[in-house]
């Protein structure tokens, strides 16, 4: 009988210690801190220049947006606004001027990420400069070999 409970606590053993090396095997690839940073990096200068085609490409098909101004949007409302703001930019009605994401903390969990932040605006519409300061929680995710922002939130620091 206990021949038998050796050979069970070794095989579940066995199958623990192999399932665990390949998890974080796993992990280093899809939690690389410097990518998920690059791809911060990409989103945000998308977001500075009105790039939809890129901004498209980073979010999640189910991306929920919410800001201080208004209640949570999904995807394609979010889009109306950006195609709005990416015509003005065009057009040279508005000009961001300045966007700066600062005080960077990222906790993962698994595939996931959230990632809190300061973000700075500096913005120029009809020769009024506006500034504005936020605090931003992004939940992003690792999808085929990308991460992918799922949410967003933020809330204007006065």
């Amino acid at each position: 009988m206990k021949s038998k409970h050796k050979f069970f606590f070794l095989l579940t053993l066995s199958y623990f210690l192999l399932n665990c090396s390949n998890k974080n095997a796993e992990v280093e690839d899809y939690s690389s801190k410097e990518k998920l940073n690059i791809a911060i990096e990409t989103f945000n200068n998308a977001f500075q220049k009105g790039d939809i085609n890129t901004l498209e490409e980073m979010i999640t098909t189910n991306y929920i947006h919410t800001n201080s101004s208004s209640k949570a949007i999904r995807k394609e409302s979010w889009f109306q606004y950006l195609k709005k703001r990416a015509k003005e930019i065009k057009l040279g009605q508005l000009e961001v001027l300045y966007y700066k994401m600062d005080q960077i903390e990222t906790v993962f969990h698994n595939k996931t990420a959230i990632v809190t932040a300061r973000v700075y605006v500096s913005s120029k519409r009809d020769s009024t400069i506006k500034e504005n300061s936020y605090r931003v929680t992004n939940i992003w995710v690792y999808k085929s070999g990308n991460w992918k922002r799922a949410a967003f939130h933020d809330g204007k620091i006065n």
